[in-house]
């Protein structure tokens, strides 16, 4: 159980990338108050958690509604987080929010929790299909879908934390350091893509 809690929890935190969430909420909220920061950051947090939750807990109903099995759904979540992995390592925008989407936020005195600070950015495509991987994962074990649910609660913590101390993170990494670990985790998460992609490509043929 403490296994499968790690393994969800180090999946969420690599997909959700607290350290760049933070760097582009800072950027997004820099003419609003703390209050007003603060405010949103917890907005946004929750907003994420009740729509993975959704997904973790609706998703694997939908997926065999449509007649499709856990080992597609490893191989299709795979290549899907595969190229979020390439979106971190190569800084384009494939499955996160474009310059386009970052730079109007920026320009916005609106409440921005909801997009694209929820979703797109911290509940996007990547973290959306990890939540079904797991949840499915789980096989109907209550235990260690609570597990999942606890590692994912505990991945949003963190970035709730980092996008709270977005002003000393940005300027304890600098540009380069925000750079680097984006780089770093995006290669984690490609070689995790590759492992759940290559589990569910043997399923389909034992």
């Amino acid at each position: 159980m403490a296994e499968a809690a790690l393994y969800a929890f180090v999946a969420f935190l690599v997909i959700l990338d607290p350290p760049g969430t933070a760097a582009i909420f800072a950027a997004m909220t820099a003419g609003d108050t703390e209050e007003e920061k603060r405010e949103q950051a917890v907005r946004a947090t929750v907003i994420s958690f009740v729509v993975l939750v959704g997904f973790a807990v609706a998703g694997g109903f939908l997926l065999r509604a449509l007649g499709i099995g856990l080992p597609a759904l490893k191989v299709a979540g795979g290549l899907l987080l595969f190229l979020a992995a390439a979106d971190m390592v190569m800084g384009s925008t494939l499955l996160r929010a474009s310059p386009a989407e970052q730079e109007a936020a920026t320009r916005t005195s609106e409440d921005i929790s909801v997009f694209p600070l929820a979703i797109p950015l911290i509940a996007g495509p990547g973290a959306m299909t990890t939540s079904v991987l797991l949840a499915e994962q789980a096989g109907g074990d209550l235990l260690r879908l609570a597990a999942v649910l606890a590692a994912m609660s505990a991945a949003l913590l963190v970035t709730l934390a980092a996008m709270l101390g977005a002003g000393w993170l940005a300027r304890l990494l600098g540009e380069t350091g925000q750079h680097v670990i984006g780089r770093v985790l995006g290669v984690v998460l490609a070689a995790l893509a590759a492992q759940i992609a290559l589990d569910g490509i043997r399923e389909s043929f034992a």
